[in-house]
C-alpha cells in the first residue's frame, strides 16, 4: 500500500507569510531610519548655516529661515536673556510687526519662554493663548497647534530661548525630535557666543587702534607746531633786519606748512572716525576705495580673490589702515592715474598688493618727509600683524607694495556644543 504523498511546502507562500509577520516591524524600522536621517539632515543644515561668517543679526535670520523650512513651522523667533530677569526678542519670522513690537521685552517668568530661559529644558504649550494674554493680542491668527520653547545654551549657561509655532504636534515628527531641538539650541548657543567674542575682540581692537591714532595725531601736531614756530622765528628775524625778500620767502614757507598741517590733521581726524564695517574687511575696503575714487578722480581697481576671510578683528584693522595709508601716500606724492588693490590668500597665507602707475618713490619726492613717515607707519602696522612688508619702486615706473602675513583659522570657543 502506497504511503500518502505529503505536498512540499510552497516556498513563495512561506516567504509571503514571513514577510507578513515581519512587515509591521520592518515598516517601523524604516520610519525610524527615515526620521533619523531627517534629523541628521536638519542638524547638518543648521550647523552649516551657523558656521557662515556674518553679523549676529545675519546669523539669526539665516537660522530662522532654514529652521522654518526644515520643520515646517508657521513662525519662529529667538529671544536672548538680558541679565536683569527679562528676555529680548532679537529675531523673528512669521510674526506680525505689532506682535513683535509688543513682544520685544518680556519678563523671564510666567511663560514657556521664561521657563526655558531660566530653568532650561524643552517646553511645549498647546497654542499661544497664555502668551497672547501677556501681550494683549493674539500671537497668530488662527492660532497654532503647539508652541515650543527651546533653551539656547552655551556650556552650562543659558543664553536665551528659541520658539517654534507649529501647526503639527511635535510628537508627530518623531521621538527623536525633542533631542534634536535641544541639540540645535546648543549649536545656536555656540554660534551666538562666538559672535559675541568676535564683537568684543573687534571693539577692543578698535579702542586700541584709536589710542594709536590719537598718539599719531599728537605727534603730527607737535611736529607741525615745532616746524611752524621755527619758521615764525625766522620770519621775525627777517622783518627785524628789514629783509623783505627773505621775509616774503619765510611767509610763503609758513603758509605752506600751515596748509600741509591742516591737511594732515584732516586726514588723521578722518581716519580716527573710520571703522571696520560690521560686514567685514572686504566691504570696508570697497567703501574706502569708492570714497578715494570720488575725492581724487584717480581710477582705483579693487580685486578681492579671497573665498572667505579668517582674520581676527585686530588683523582686519591693521590691513585696513595699511591700505588707507598707502592710498594717502599715492594721493599726496605719486601723481598716479591708476591704482590696483588686490586681496588674496592661499590657505592661511594672505597677500595684499597695492600698486600704482605714478612717478615712483625716487621720482616723486626723494627724501620727502611725509612719504617716508607714511612708509614707517605701514611697516609698524605690518609688525603688529605680524607680517612682511615689501616695497618696489623705480623712478617713472610707479610703486608696488606687497604685504604678506599668515593668519591661522579662528578657533571656536572651547568645549563646543556636541550634536
Amino acid at each position: 500500500m502506497s504511503e500518502p504523498i505529503t505536498p512540499e511546502p510552497d516556498a513563495k507562500a512561506e516567504d509571503g507569510s514571513r514577510a507578513a509577520r515581519a512587515g509591521p516591524r520592518a515598516q517601523t524600522q524604516a520610519v525610524r531610519l527615515a526620521r533619523k536621517t531627517q534629523s541628521l539632515d536638519i542638524l547638518y543644515a543648521i550647523a552649516t548655516g551657523l558656521s557662515q561668517p556674518g553679523s549676529l543679526e545675519q546669523l539669526l535670520d539665516g537660522f530662522l529661515d532654514t529652521f522654518i523650512e526644515l520643520v515646517d513651522a508657521r513662525a519662529a523667533s529667538v529671544r536672548l536673556a538680558t541679565g536683569d530677569g527679562h528676555t529680548r526678542l532679537v529675531a523673528g519670522r512669521g510674526l506680525a510687526p505689532e506682535v513683535a513690537e509688543r513682544d520685544r521685552l518680556m519678563p523671564a517668568g510666567g511663560c514657556p519662554c521664561g521657563w526655558a530661559a531660566s530653568e532650561g529644558g524643552l517646553r511645549i504649550q498647546r497654542g499661544t493663548a497664555p502668551c497672547a494674554a501677556l501681550i494683549g493680542r493674539p500671537m497668530l491668527e488662527p492660532d497654532c497647534t503647539e508652541f515650543v520653547a527651546v533653551p539656547v545654551q552655551y556650556q552650562d549657561r543659558i543664553l536665551g530661548v528659541y520658539n517654534l509655532f507649529l501647526d503639527r504636534p511635535l510628537a508627530a515628527m518623531g521621538e527623536d525630535m525633542p533631542d534634536l531641538l535641544i541639540s540645535v539650541g546648543r549649536h545656536l548657543g555656540l554660534a551666538i557666543e562666538k559672535a559675541r567674542l568676535e564683537s568684543d575682540a573687534r571693539r577692543l581692537a578698535i579702542m586700541e587702534e584709536r589710542n594709536i591714532i590719537g598718539n599719531e595725531l599728537h605727534d603730527s601736531l607737535a611736529q607741525s607746531l615745532i616746524g611752524m614756530r621755527l619758521q615764525l622765528k625766522m620770519l621775525s628775524e627777517s622783518l627785524s633786519r628789514e629783509d623783505l625778500g627773505a621775509a616774503r620767502y619765510e611767509a610763503k614757507a609758513l603758509q605752506r606748512a600751515m596748509t600741509q598741517a591742516n591737511a594732515d590733521l584732516r586726514d588723521l581726524l578722518t581716519n580716527y572716525r573710520l571703522k571696520i564695517d560690521e560686514s567685514g574687511l572686504v566691504q570696508t575696503l570697497a567703501t574706502l576705495v569708492k570714497r578715494f575714487r570720488r575725492e581724487t578722480g584717480i581710477a582705483v581697481f579693487f580685486q578681492n580673490e579671497c573665498q572667505a576671510l579668517a582674520l581676527t578683528p585686530a588683523q582686519e584693522i591693521q590691513v585696513f589702515y595699511i591700505v588707507q595709508e598707502a592710498l594717502t601716500n599715492i594721493r599726496k606724492h605719486s601723481g598716479a592715474r591708476n591704482v590696483r588693490i588686490m586681496l588674496n590668500n592661499e590657505g592661511d597665507l594672505y597677500t595684499v598688493l597695492i600698486e600704482d602707475d605714478g612717478l615712483g618713490m625716487a621720482g616723486a619726492a626723494d627724501g620727502m618727509r611725509g612719504e617716508h613717515a607714511g612708509l614707517a607707519i605701514m611697516r609698524e602696522r605690518t609688525e603688529r600683524l605680524p607680517g612682511q612688508f615689501v616695497i618696489e619702486s623705480e623712478p617713472g615706473e610707479g610703486t608696488r607694495i606687497v604685504l604678506i602675513f599668515n593668519a591661522p583659522p579662528l578657533a571656536a570657543p572651547a568645549n563646543a556644543a556636541q550634536g
